[in-house]
């Protein structure tokens, strides 16, 4: 049900590093990481960008937003200062660039379809047919990136355009009607809050057949609670606290 690592560096590096930059990949791998976590949205121009957040002023300087930017622009955007000035001048990562990174480095990727509003079947769409020119003769399954996003409409555009690669439906608390979305947009896996899941929870994911990934675990005990429930990965800030061989 899930053949990827345990342990996932939330946005790259966790808190060792700002967010989302090649800076953050650099200190996952310094303390062993080999799986991450990252958000991907479309620029003006329809570029793929390494980026949370929408619009700026949280990790990059200014006003504005993603979405009416193109993608040059962007990648001079100081992603690092934010975070503290030994990485003052760490720039936004353009998609490409960045998964190439990861897949030269046999770091293995949760890609988050992060849609500005409005975007999500271009995002979707863009992204599942990026990876898919990235990884066009792959024989290993489980090297493949996993598509995950929050929103079903993305996923349904990623699943049209690249429908062998693995999805995965993201929520904060499980609805009611979890499993028929799941079902629906065929994902191998589920992600949640780990605030929100219970032991019967678990059970209940793991019992349908799916995967089941937690965000975002920084207490080792909380991880070895999770882990006793049956849940089959975590995302983790605390790269620093909770190693890649954690159990």
């Amino acid at each position: 049900m899930w053949p990827y690592p345990t342990m996932i560096a939330h946005r790259g590096g966790g808190t060792t590093a700002p967010e989302n930059t090649l800076a953050a990949l650099a200190a996952g791998l310094r303390h062993g990481y080999h799986a991450v976590e990252f958000d991907v949205m479309l620029s003006r121009d329809g570029i793929g960008v390494v980026m949370h957040d929408p619009d700026f002023g949280r990790t990059v300087p200014g006003s504005g937003s993603v979405a009416a930017t193109d993608a040059t622009d962007i990648a001079q955007l100081d992603a690092g200062s934010w975070f503290g000035p030994d990485y003052a001048g760490e720039r936004v990562p353009l998609f490409v660039p960045f998964a190439e990174f990861c897949k030269g480095h046999g770091i293995w990727m949760n890609i988050e379809i992060k849609p500005a509003p409005g975007h999500d079947e271009a995002t979707g769409r863009y992204v599942a047919a990026t990876v898919k020119q990235l990884f066009p003769l792959e024989s290993d399954a489980t090297k493949l990136p996993l598509l995950s996003s929050f929103s079903a409409t993305a996923l349904a555009a990623a699943r049209a355009a690249a429908p062998d690669l693995p999805r995965a439906l993201a929520f904060g608390a499980l609805p009611d009607d979890w499993e028929g979305q799941a079902r629906e947009l065929g994902v191998l896996s589920v992600h949640v809050d780990h605030a929100h899941l219970t032991p019967a929870l678990a059970q209940a994911v793991k019992a349908a057949g799916f995967g089941l990934f937690c965000y975002t675990v920084n207490d080792p005990e909380r991880a070895r609670a999770l882990l006793s429930w049956g849940v089959d990965a975590i995302c983790t800030d605390r790269i620093d606290l909770l190693p890649a061989d954690f159990n």
